[in-house]
């Protein structure tokens, strides 16, 4: 059974202590400290990863009907102490700490399980909202996508709102950083790669005109929002290509686009 949270100040939980602070603790590098995953369906998408959870905190009765295994500390509190730990009113009733894992080997996410077997990327310049990228790999699992991967100006995927947003799948998704950009991007056309950039510009090819099954490993590539991709990714890929749309309309938003592209290229 869970045990009962009554001072906020409870080192037990110090994992979720003022949680709205940012992506990190204050004097903590990007990219560190422990993983935060909010609500019932994503904590159980977390005990199905390979992360290791470290805590789960929740309000009564909550916590407990997770079932977590007996090695998981379990913790919860009423309503009122567990927003004061937190920061803010937590509407999900339960979030959960997990130990960090390292970003995939690139080349092992490039080659995958079977090297000859056909695979697909989302490849990410300069997505620095947290929110989109979530939602880009939300996207991307259900959609079958294999792995993300991402230029050095990206946001965190392991940050609590990416966690959030993309409902923990997220956590089931392998992703790497491509140091080298767009340079890097040969490493794909090497590994049997078609890289396909999206851009609105009238002279891309209709997205639909890109055919998935002559190119049975493909990389998607996806800008910021707003900017979109830089003109040196666009050069660097083998194809540009637009979502045709009404006129008038001259984009979607990056995190729809997306999932449009990764449904076309299924």
């Amino acid at each position: 059974m869970p045990e009962t949270i009554t001072d906020p100040a409870d080192e037990r939980v110090a994992d979720f202590r003022d949680l709205k602070a940012g992506d990190r603790p204050a004097g903590t590098p990007r990219g560190t400290g422990a993983v935060i995953v909010e609500g019932v369906p994503a904590v159980q998408r977390l005990l199905a990863s390979p992360y290791r959870v470290r805590a789960v905190l929740g309000v009564p009765g909550r916590v407990a009907a997770l079932g977590l295994p007996d090695d998981v500390p379990a913790y919860e509190a009423d309503k009122w102490v567990l927003s004061e730990v937190i920061g803010f009113r937590l509407t999900r009733g339960v979030v959960a700490s997990a130990d960090r894992r390292p970003p995939a080997d690139l080349d092992a996410l490039l080659a995958g399980p079977d090297p000859a077997a056909p695979r697909r990327l989302a490849v990410l310049e300069a997505l620095n909202d947290a929110e989109n990228l979530g939602s880009i790999a939300r996207s991307a699992v259900a959609l079958g996508v294999d792995g993300l991967l991402l230029d050095p100006r990206c946001a965190d995927p392991l940050y609590r709102r990416s966690v959030r947003v993309s409902m923990g799948h997220v956590l089931a998704l392998p992703f790497a950083v491509l140091p080298d950009w767009p340079a890097g991007l040969e490493r794909l056309h090497d590994a049997g790669y078609l890289t396909v950039a999206l851009t609105p510009a009238a002279d891309a090819v209709d997205l639909g005109d890109v055919d998935a099954r002559a190119h049975p490993r493909t990389a998607v590539l996806l800008g910021a929002e707003g900017p979109g991709l830089t003109p040196e990714a666009q050069a660097a890929a083998r194809v540009r290509a637009r979502i045709p749309m009404r006129s008038g309309v001259d984009s979607l938003g990056v995190a729809a686009a997306a999932a449009v592209a990764f449904a076309t290229l299924r």
